[in-house]
């Protein structure tokens, strides 16, 4: 006998929605049990302890979790939490039609302490500190700039930083028409 085969369902935004907050819940109860097995010791821990992520939809539908924070976990198999002196910033990159724009949120720092260094044209590298804190963070961006470009501003804690594109040449002049 000859049977047709079932009609797929496709997911939708709610499906996928939920599996990522069912991802984020056994996350948290893993994050639980192993704060279980923290001893006392191991538990002294003299700075603030910083940790978020950023949820966003990717072009191909699907969702890319992105941590900031100065808590890091090392190992695949039995990952070894560990939390650094530095502090990773919330960052965001921002690909236009001739630029590349970078928002990096620093509060609690000067101006004055903040350094940005390009590595090449594809990455840069934020560092900032300021009393007790301490911010870094290396940035690949999306596609290459013209380092010789950049603008950057801060106010109220966020640093933004402005590239053009390579390769962006604004065409100016005048158009001459043919008759």
């Amino acid at each position: 006998m000859l049977r047709m085969p079932e009609k797929r369902r496709r997911r939708s935004l709610f499906d996928l929605i939920d599996e990522l907050f069912r991802e984020i819940w056994e996350e948290f109860e893993e994050f639980e049990r192993r704060l279980s097995l923290v001893t006392p010791e191991e538990a002294m821990i003299t700075r603030p302890i910083v940790y978020g992520f950023r949820i966003e939809i990717g072009p191909d539908g699907r969702p890319r979790i992105y941590e900031f924070g100065n808590v890091k976990r090392y190992g695949l198999e039995k990952p070894k939490i560990v939390v650094a002196e530095e502090t990773e910033p919330l960052t965001d990159v921002y690909e236009e039609d001739d630029s590349i724009r970078v928002i990096v949120e620093l509060p609690g720092v000067d101006k004055d302490k903040i350094k940005v260094r390009a590595l090449d044209d594809r990455h840069i590298i934020v560092e900032a500190s300021n009393h007790d804190r301490k911010y870094r963070k290396e940035i690949e961006l999306p596609t290459g700039v013209d380092i010789d470009s950049a603008k950057a501003t801060f106010r109220n804690g966020v640093l933004e930083i402005r590239f053009k594109k390579k390769g962006a040449v604004k065409e100016e002049g005048k158009i001459i028409r043919i008759e």
